[in-house]
């Protein structure tokens, strides 16, 4: 994932200019801010996708030891990881257009910011779970309940996301 913090280094001439007209320095700010906004849930996005390679690896050793009372739980699971998934990518980007009649403030934009690198925090630990639970062969090490409950710890998480932009508090 590209480091949204270094946006700023990737500025050509024309925008470098631009930035001197009054009005349109934070205009571009806005954008950056929001082209981070779109780095940061598609990195989200993406590592989900590794939890769900996880996961299918995990079903076919299932499946090649004969143990298939585990599978509907490990579909569920596959489920709402997908769900969660195409939340996020599907999710409102956390600033309004420099037209658009709702406007959303820099406070706010650095709160959605915030509380997305927390839910980055939380798939990475679902990720590093998920590892676990298909190198052990069998559920010993992590539970696909566990696993289940993490997610849908994530689902909430993400509810809280809507409550900044809609001006409710995380």
């Amino acid at each position: 994932m590209d480091d949204p913090s270094r946006h700023a280094d990737s500025r050509n001439l024309v925008e470098s200019i631009l930035r001197y007209i009054p009005g349109f320095k934070g205009y571009l700010e806005k954008e950056y801010r929001r082209e981070s906004d779109h780095l940061a849930r598609t990195h989200l996005a993406d590592q989900l996708q590794k939890c769900k390679s996880k996961l299918d690896q995990h079903q076919r050793t299932l499946v090649e030891a004969a143990q298939l009372d585990a599978l509907p739980t490990c579909e569920r699971l596959r489920t709402r990881i997908d769900t969660l998934q195409s939340r996020i990518r599907g999710a409102v980007r956390g600033y309004s257009g420099f037209f658009d009649f709702v406007r959303v403030n820099e406070d706010t934009l650095d709160e959605v910011y915030d509380h997305d690198m927390g839910l980055l925090d939380d798939v990475a630990g679902l990720l590093q779970a998920t590892d676990q639970l298909s190198a052990a062969g069998d559920a010993e090490k992590v539970s696909l309940d566990d696993l289940l409950g993490r997610v849908e710890q994530l689902h909430t998480k993400f509810d809280g996301r809507s409550a900044i932009l809609e001006g409710l508090g995380s």
